[in-house]
């Protein structure tokens, strides 16, 4: 499938090293804000909307995880960059994983935020893309999102959690669903030890979507030299745990920045 031209939002100084953060199923390149402001200190700071999501174009699916780092490729090249940080969240993850092993010589460093290799149990997204398919993705806005924070965060900031929703429930359908499709088939396991890149795990210790055990645990384990860190929160915990996962963040890619 050909590459689609990526809604963005380019911040930061010209000349400084490049990061680029790509969010979660469901979510817009505004996931990223609490990050932003440290970042720019140091960086200039891409943030992507994912194909089907947010301003970027919906083409028809089902999409793979190559099509989503083709389109990332794609807005590299478009933007003259030959080597980025890459700091993905959950698909954005995904992502970077891919880029990692397919595009090593792209890539500076991995923040791998509350991500996976491979679904063992497909069931969850045989049934998301079925209720997708049947009544759109606006009615899941709600459910899905009370996995993205714990219930006492949810319920200490409800502006950020209603926030969330809209964005779900933006998504259009097409593109959430064809998302879906290639989360389905998504297993990355067996190219884990091609990535060269020096990579950051990020977990959340209650993240329902992918818990450090097993997923987690199966990056680290499978990339030579990651480290893993645990933070306080659910799957959104750049959002949750936003100060800690900041700092995470933005130690990682500078120790590696060119």
């Amino acid at each position: 499938m050909s590459a689609v031209a990526l809604h963005h939002v380019d911040e930061g100084p010209r000349d400084a090293p490049v990061i680029v953060l790509s969010g979660s199923l469901g979510s817009t390149l505004e996931m990223w804000r609490p990050q932003v402001a440290a970042l720019t200190e140091r960086f200039r700071v891409i943030r992507v909307d994912h194909r089907g999501h947010g301003g970027s174009p919906v083409p028809p699916g089902p999409y793979t995880m190559a099509d989503l780092a083709g389109d990332a490729l794609a807005l590299l090249d478009d933007l003259g960059l030959d080597r980025v940080a890459w700091c993905g969240l959950s698909m954005g993850g995904m992502v970077g994983m891919y880029l990692g092993s397919e595009a090593p010589d792209r890539i500076t460093s991995l923040t791998l935020c509350c991500t996976s290799a491979n679904f063992p149990d497909t069931t969850v997204w045989k049934e998301r893309i079925a209720a997708v398919a049947s009544g759109g993705t606006a009615p899941l806005a709600e459910g899905i999102v009370s996995r993205w924070f714990t219930p006492e965060w949810a319920a200490a900031h409800p502006d950020v959690v209603a926030e969330a929703a809209k964005w779900v429930a933006g998504t259009p359908d097409e593109g959430y669903l064809a998302c879906c499709q290639a989360l389905e088939v998504w297993d990355h396991r067996e190219r884990l030890g091609a990535i060269t890149a020096p990579t950051l795990v990020i977990a959340g210790a209650t993240d329902p979507s992918t818990p450090v055990e097993p997923h987690a645990r199966t990056i680290v384990e499978g990339v030579p030299g990651a480290r893993l860190e645990v933070l306080d929160a659910a799957h959104l915990a750049t959002i949750e745990a936003a100060d800690e996962a900041t700092r995470l963040i933005l130690e990682h890619a500078a120790a590696h920045a060119v």
